[in-house]
This record gives C-alpha cells, sequence and structure tokens, in this order.
C-alpha cells in the first residue's frame, strides 16, 4: 500500500526536492503538486489523499491557516525554513515538521512515521467496533494493550505514555492523535496533557483526578464538562 501525496509550496525548488524524496521512498506516491493552498482544494476534494507535504510560509494563505480550515484533513507533514512554528504545528496534530533545506535522512524519517500513523488508524477503524485491545508501536515492537488496563494517557511533546498497572509505554505520537482512536466512552481528555479511563477514576479532589495513587489536573475550562461527564446523574443526594 502507497500513501497518495501531496506538495503545497510556492517554491519551484522545494516542490522538484520533494518530488524527487517521494520518488525515492517505496510506499509513497505523488498525485499533485501545488503552488499554493487554493489550488490544492480541488485536489482534496476530488481524489483520495493521505499525505500532505504543506509550506508555511506561502503568499494569501499560509500552510497554517490551510490547515486549520480543513474539516477532516489528511496526515500533514510541515515543510518550512522557520522554525517559530514547531510547537504550533505539533497542536495542529502534523505528523512531522521538516526544516529547509532537508536531507533525504530526515525526509525518511518523517515519511515512515506518517506511514506509521496511517497504518495505525487503519487497523483502529477496522478493529474500533468488535476489538478490546488496541497496539502501539514502542521503538521496533508493537505492544498489545488492553483498553480496561488502561489508567491514563499522557502527552510528553510528541510523545504519548500509555499508563497502565504494570508498566508505561512510550509512543511517538500526539496526545490529539491517539485521543481520535479511543473509544470516546471509556476514556476522557480532562487536561491539555492527560487523558483518562473513566472506569479508572477512583475520586474528584477539587481540580484533580485520583486515580490509583496518582493525582491528574484537571483543566479550569474543562472543569464543568469533566465533572459532568463523570458524575453525571450517578450522584446520590439527599
Amino acid at each position: 500500500m502507497k500513501l497518495a501525496c501531496l506538495i503545497i509550496d510556492d517554491e519551484p525548488v522545494a516542490r522538484k526536492g520533494i518530488e524527487e524524496y517521494i520518488a525515492e521512498v517505496e510506499f509513497l506516491e505523488l498525485v499533485a503538486q501545488c503552488e499554493n493552498p487554493l489550488k490544492a482544494a480541488t485536489y482534496l476534494n476530488e481524489q483520495t489523499i493521505d499525505l500532505i507535504f504543506l509550506d508555511i510560509h506561502m503568499p494569501k494563505l499560509s500552510g497554517i491557516e490551510f490547515l486549520k480550515g480543513l474539516r477532516h484533513p489528511p496526515l500533514v507533514i510541515f515543510t518550512t525554513a522557520y522554525s517559530d512554528y514547531a510547537l504550533e504545528g505539533y497542536s495542529l496534530d502534523v505528523v512531522d515538521y521538516l526544516m529547509k533545506p532537508i536531507t533525504f535522512e530526515r525526509f525518511l524519517k518523517a515519511a515512515q512515521k506518517a506511514f506509521e500513523v496511517h497504518q495505525m488508524k487503519k487497523l483502529a477503524a477496522e478493529h474500533k467496533t468488535h476489538s478490546d485491545y488496541f497496539f502501539v508501536k514502542c521503538e521496533s515492537k508493537y505492544e498489545k494493550v488492553n483498553y480496561v488496563d488502561v489508567r491514563y494517557v499522557e502527552s510528553l511533546q510528541n510523545y504519548v505514555i500509555v499508563h497502565t498497572p504494570t508498566k508505561k509505554l512510550i509512543t511517538y505520537m500526539t496526545l490529539a492523535s491517539f485521543e481520535s482512536q479511543l473509544p470516546k466512552d471509556q476514556f476522557l481528555k480532562v487536561h491539555k496533557s492527560f487523558i483518562v479511563s473513566i472506569a479508572g477514576i477512583k475520586s474528584i479532589d477539587g481540580n484533580e483526578i485520583i486515580i490509583g495513587e496518582t493525582r491528574i489536573p484537571i483543566s479550569r475550562n474543562l472543569k464543568d464538562q469533566v465533572v459532568n461527564r463523570i458524575i453525571g446523574n450517578n450522584l446520590f443526594k439527599r
């Protein structure tokens, strides 16, 4: 299986470079390339695009503005000569952030990460309705995790730590991507850095959730939503 790729960059030399890199990677296939995001909309509407190599600094519409306007964006790898937007890029759940000039070694690493994320999402979609477990890639090994064993999930920049009663599993992906693949009836985001298992919650103490011996903060802007979701109609009253 190959990832269908789209290049969006206003620099012809940059587009050519990425095109040549794509041709060298067996699991990538170039569908089209555009000099600005406005021209890319046609391809996204009419064809299946799995991965966009997206420049940030472009006239009229930046790559970030373009990405924010997509309702169901494919995987995205930012390509830019500026390092100022790395954190914002990860908050938008992009796969990776490539600094120009891009070496083939760095390009290949980002492409491999995109392929792994795509495969994980595909597997999650296939097993979502009948599976009680999932897999995460930890270094070179795929670890099986039962949903009932997950206590909470913690983000550390572009890594995610899955906490179970017996171990911690570290995988290279964003919290937003991980959250999108979890059963929404079993897990709840309570903080920008934490997702918890609803069944594993022992108590709520002020602005913290207690799971086992661990205290997890609740974001102020999520407090009411979190408490209502966890307690709901299950609160006994006098």
